[in-house]
Order: structure tokens, then sequence, then C-alpha cells
């Protein structure tokens, strides 16, 4: 039984129309009716961030679109809970309008802005680095040793590969990574927020939305059950899968911190002993990332089919299987480091690695900064005043 059908005006001036279809595009205009239809009903209000944020707005511009179509989590449990989802007339699926508009999120910010198509072809796009990677470092390994089977090193990575020169090649991709990701977050920051906010405000912000972040708080439904998968079930799994992944993969980047440190501060250089601290961090966050990304790929497979964008699932599933090959070969090279074929793992190991650099900027890793961002401007816009939002520049 509906409880109401919200009264949607349609009797916007030939200006108005004109003006909304300039600046929106199909996917955003849909975002944009979804919402008028939602703000309406508020029958979701307490299931994450997105439907407070939506309250406080009358018009949704492009900027406020992009902003809550991050702020989504594409947890389901609002098109569950949805008296207004298909085969309803209005047809409201919030998680899957989001996700499409997210990806335009990610092409339109993206910086240097022409390789914003990646992410439109991002599966093809991450096969090919990884077989360019691979042929690249096994290529290396013939010309520096004439062999991939050199014999016993004992463990000894930079006989294979000297260390300045590993250094020298991630360092430069990774920092070329890491500007064009960080320059296409300044972009959305700057496009969804105003260029100056009190200092006070700020800081118990970003508190909050770190917690957010750290915690996954919005993968719990609003309740603390979890959200939808693949039925109308509430399942917390997808939430703990994501933590593995997330801090199985910040304790393999703080094993490497940690051996860096070791090499330029301490004067320790590889291999370490398996109880050393770089050798145990590997460890336990290359379980994680292997554990995390192989349950969300299952999660993937068995996601109900009106659940985000299917032509996003490439994307997705491709960056997943990224993670899981670069714990994989990174837990056989630690295990078989010892071995004749310790010189063909590393070229395995370290393609794969240098894959993930190359298509990082334009690949589903970009969504959890993008996401960080919309909810540092939630937390935010909650301490304003109710009849003030956070307005675009």
């Amino acid at each position: 039984m509906q409880l109401f059908e919200p009264q949607l005006s349609e009797e916007k001036s030939c200006v108005e129309g004109y003006q909304l279809i300039s600046v929106l595009n199909v996917n955003e205009a849909e975002v944009e009716r979804q919402m008028n239809i939602c703000n309406a009903c508020r029958y979701c209000e307490g299931f994450c961030a997105v439907f407070p944020a939506m309250t406080r707005r009358l018009e949704f511009d492009k900027a406020d679109v992009h902003y809550l179509a991050n702020l989504c989590h594409n947890c389901g449990a609002c098109l569950h809970a949805c008296q207004y989802a298909a085969p309803h007339e209005f047809a409201v699926n919030v998680p899957q309008s989001m996700a499409k508009v997210r990806l335009d999120t990610y092409t339109e910010f993206a910086w240097p802005g022409k390789l914003g198509a990646l992410y439109k072809n991002n599966g093809l796009v991450v096969a090919l680095a990884s077989s360019a990677s691979l042929a690249l470092f096994l290529i290396l390994v013939l010309l520096n040793g004439g062999s991939l089977f050199p014999g016993k090193l004992a463990g000894d990575f930079y006989a294979i590969f000297p260390h300045n020169t590993l250094a020298l090649m991630f360092g430069v991709v990774f920092g070329l990574a890491a500007l064009a990701l960080g320059v296409g977050i300044v972009r959305f920051w700057r496009k969804i927020s105003p260029a100056q906010l009190e200092a006070a405000v700020l800081g118990s912000s970003v508190a909050e939305a770190s917690g957010a972040v750290l915690k996954l708080k919005y993968l719990d439904g609003g309740h603390g059950k979890g959200c939808n998968n693949s039925s109308d079930n509430f399942t917390l799994w997808r939430r703990r899968f994501h933590h593995l992944t997330f801090y199985g993969f910040m304790l393999c980047f703080a094993a490497t911190t940690v051996a860096t440190m070791y090499h330029y501060f301490l004067g320790l250089e590889a291999p370490y002993p398996v109880f050393s601290l770089p050798v145990m961090l590997g460890i336990v966050g290359g379980i994680g990332l292997l554990i995390g990304p192989a349950g969300l790929l299952v999660l993937n497979y068995l996601r109900h089919p009106e659940h985000g964008d299917k032509a996003q699932q490439p994307m997705d599933r491709g960056f997943i299987v990224l993670l899981l090959l670069i714990s994989a070969t990174g837990l056989a090279l630690l295990a078989w480091r010892d071995t004749e074929a310790m010189a063909l793992l590393l070229a395995i190991h370290l393609g794969v690695v240098m894959a993930f650099f190359l298509t990082m900027p334009y690949s589903k890793f970009a969504h959890g900064f993008y996401r960080s961002a919309a909810l540092l401007k939630y937390s935010i816009e909650k301490r304003l005043p109710d009849n003030l939002k956070l307005g675009s520049d």
C-alpha cells in the first residue's frame, strides 16, 4: 500500500527547462528527478548520509548531484525499501542512478582531462597495463641476468634489479599517479564546496568524516544490520570484506614504507628475516588483501541485478582482480624467495604492482578519495544552519 504520491511540479518555465538541459547530462538529470521524488517521501532518511544531505536542498544543481552521488555507498538498502521502485511508474533506483553519475564524476574531474576516457574502458585498460608491465619486467630480468631461473639468490631481490633502479621506476610512476589523482580530487572539492571554511568547523568535521571512512559507517544500512546484496536480506559481509581490503592494503603500504626507512635511514638492506617488522606487516596485510578482494569479487557476482551500473562491472572486477594478484604474487614471492623461481616470481609481482600504479588514477581506486571528500563536505554541512548548504563556486 502506497503511503502517498509525491506531487512533483511539472510547471517549470521553458527557460528553466532549457537551463536544466544545458547544465545536466542524462545521468545527472535522472538523479535530479529521483532526488525530487525522494525529497517528497523521505522514508529513507535514516539509512545513510545521502538522504539527510538531500533534505537540505529544494533544488539540485550539477554540483549537488555529483556531491550526493559520491556520498552514496551503493549499499542497496534504499532500493529494497522504496515504494516507488520499479514496477512503479516513478522507477526510482537511487543506487543505480548514483553509480552512473559517479562514473561521470571520475571522467569529468580526471587530470589530464583526456585521460578521463580511460574510466569507461577500464577493464581493457587494466588488462593492457598488466600485460605490458609483466612483459617489461620479464624482459628486464632476461636483459639483466639472461635467465628467469638464475639459481638460488638467498632472497636477494636486488641481485635481479638494483635498488635504485626500482626506486626510480616506481617512484616516478607513483608520483605521477598520485599527482593526477590529487588534482582530480582538488578540482572536485572546489566544485562542490566554498573556497573558505571556518577552522573550528573544519577540525571537528575532519575527525567525524575520517571516522566514517575508517569504520565504513554507511555500509551498515543505518541500523547496524548491514546492507542488501543479492536479496532483501541484510548482510555485513560487504563491509567486512571492504575492511579487510582497505586495512590489508594499508598494512602492505606500511611494510613498504618501513622497508624504505630501514634502507635509507638505518642502513639495513633487504632481504629482511621473516619476523622483521616490514615482512610481518607485509604478511598480515597480504592475507587481508587476499581474503578481502576475494570476498568482494564473490559478492560482486552475486549482486542483485538492479544494484549499481552494469557497464562498470569490468572496472570493478578488474580492480578487485588486480588487488588479488598483488597479494597472491607478493605472498608467493615471499614463500619461494629462497628458491630458483625467485626471479620469475619477482618479475610477475613487480609487473602487477606497476600495472596498479599506472592505472591508479583512472580506476575504481579513485572512488575512495571522491567518497571521502563527499563525506567531509557532509560533516561540514551538518554544522551549518539548517537553512544554509555548502554552496559550489
